[in-house]
């Protein structure tokens, strides 16, 4: 017995410290998203698809119990190489939920087949062990720290959409175009009002990158765009704990952006440069952290690297879709009902993470068309599309919540709610 003692003690002991191989989740209501194309498996009849992030309002929702997960009275299962739904008691509505990290592999049981996305339509059957999210449908959200403590991806900041477009700091469209402005204050009210983020479209002409929409001509008082700079940087000096965020939809080649930066008073004393900073090894730095630098403006632009011959990042202008992910810009026109649904805007997930680095979330809420009218409505419902739709949809928090006329519905209030509990 006292030999033996020794032995039972060591196999013991191995069971407590070797991690459970597969890990299950609990039991309860999920989205099931894959992690390749950031598509919810959905149901259409008895087919299932992958479909756009939509909440409760497009049958994406399952109910995991045991190895089954129900939609309505039907239950996620295959027939040959195609997902179906089946009744929940059949043998083919079974999988084994395998973990791997905070995603999962659902595999048919006894056999190496799995769940697949194939392309952005059917979901499959198959032998290629995707890798799929099980978002809670009703996730634990934590109390954010501190405010100086909060790391910059855990504050949600109130976004101007076209903030430019504005009908008080000049012209920004041809004539006519110019009767639906985005915004209907001026910069240094925007800022004044709480706004923190500006998006501005900048397009170059003869007297250099000039703000307007879709083309320039005829615009009346056109405002180039180092004028909106100086002012948030004049604005920062003033106000040395603030922090602001432009993005740029820009047209311009980078030897005339630069030009623009480099007649900006005081731009290379506060910005901000991700690059430089060790982000993408360390995660993103506190407020606090970024105010005793005094790193406080962050500058993107919406080119792609790859089609730039001047590197933007060298004086400064960082590539938005290498640190953040955003969703699909439009909710539909500015009449009648909208589109919640919430997707890339790029090929890469909203889900999108990296070793040590997650991206700042851009949430765009806002029509095709900004009536005054269904801008308030819409403003309205901002802290709930983005608690039920958004958020699921990325995993995350927004950081930047992008709106029209941002004066209508108060929208700060959905700000302070996502800012103290985060996803």
């Amino acid at each position: 017995m006292r030999a033996t003692r020794p032995l039972l003690i060591a196999a013991l002991v191995a069971l407590l410290v070797t991690p459970t191989a597969h890990a299950r989740p609990a039991d309860g209501r999920y989205y099931v998203q894959s992690a390749t194309t950031g598509l919810n498996a959905g149901v259409s009849g008895t087919t299932v698809l992958q479909r756009r992030p939509k909440g409760d309002e497009d049958h994406q929702q399952w109910t995991l119990s045991g190895r089954t997960l129900r939609e309505g009275d039907r239950c996620l299962g295959r027939a040959g190489d195609q997902a179906v739904t089946l009744p929940c008691d059949s043998p083919d509505a079974q999988w084994d939920v395998l973990d791997d990290g905070d995603r999962h592999r659902l595999k048919v049981p006894g056999a190496d087949r799995y769940l697949v996305a194939v392309g952005t339509d059917r979901v499959h059957v198959g032998a290629g062990a995707d890798l799929w999210y099980l978002t809670p449908v009703s996730p634990v959200r934590t109390p954010a720290p501190a405010e100086g403590r909060r790391r910059l991806d855990q504050v949600t900041f109130l976004t101007a959409h076209n903030a430019y477009a504005n009908g008080v700091d000049g012209g920004f469209a041809p004539p006519f175009v110019n009767l639906a402005p985005n915004q209907a204050r001026g910069i240094a009210r925007q800022l004044a009002d709480g706004v923190r983020g500006f998006q501005l479209d900048v397009h170059q002409t003869p007297d250099g990158a000039i703000l307007c929409h879709n083309s320039c001509a005829l615009v009346s008082r056109p405002v180039a765009l180092w004028v909106d700079l100086q002012r948030i940087v004049d604005f920062l000096e003033a106000n040395p704990r603030e922090f602001v965020t432009v993005f740029l939809e820009d047209y311009v080649s980078a030897d005339v952006l630069r030009a623009e930066l480099d007649r900006v008073d005081g731009l290379a004393d506060v910005l901000f440069r991700p690059d430089l900073s060790n982000v993408r090894a360390t995660g993103w730095p506190t407020l606090d952290t970024l105010r005793a630098r005094n790193d406080r403006l962050l500058v993107f632009t919406d080119r792609s690297r790859s089609g730039d011959t001047v590197r933007r990042d060298a004086f400064g202008v960082m590539y938005q879709s290498e640190w953040t992910v955003e969703n699909h810009w439009s909710m539909g026109s500015g009449l009648g009902t909208s589109d919640w649904s919430c997707y890339s805007r790029w090929s890469t997930p909203l889900t999108r993470t990296e070793p040590g680095f997650r991206p700042l979330f851009v949430m765009n809420h806002f029509r095709d068309v900004p009536l005054t009218g269904t801008a308030t409505t819409d403003n309205g419902k901002l802290a709930d599309r983005a608690r039920r739709f958004c958020e699921p949809a990325a995993r995350t928090t927004p950081t930047y919540l992008a709106v029209d006329h941002y004066h209508l519905g108060n929208p700060m209030a959905a700000v302070a709610a996502l800012s103290a509990e985060r996803f």
